[in-house]
């Protein structure tokens, strides 16, 4: 391998915040949000959806609208009355 031309691969805490599940895994992202797992500093990656929480995997529907999207396509779009 040539050095210096591969990403750093660490491990990462992976954070679902639609479900809260947590996984430790290995990837080259990084944040600046770190947690201490068994005495190393580790990158918290916070994820919007993941397969733990996303629809086709779970069977269930959701809506995320944290910016109002979703209200406003429906006024603008939605069937009259």
């Amino acid at each position: 391998m040539k050095e210096g031309i591969h990403p750093n691969y660490h491990k990462v805490l992976f954070v679902d915040t639609a479900t809260g599940d947590e996984w430790l895994s290995r990837s080259t992202k990084t944040a600046k949000e770190t947690r201490e797992i068994d005495g190393e500093r580790v990158p918290v990656i916070k994820l919007e959806i993941s397969s733990r929480s996303h629809p086709f995997w779970t069977g269930t529907m959701r809506e995320l609208d944290a910016d109002g999207k979703i209200d406003r396509f429906r006024r603008r779009y939605g069937k009259k009355k």
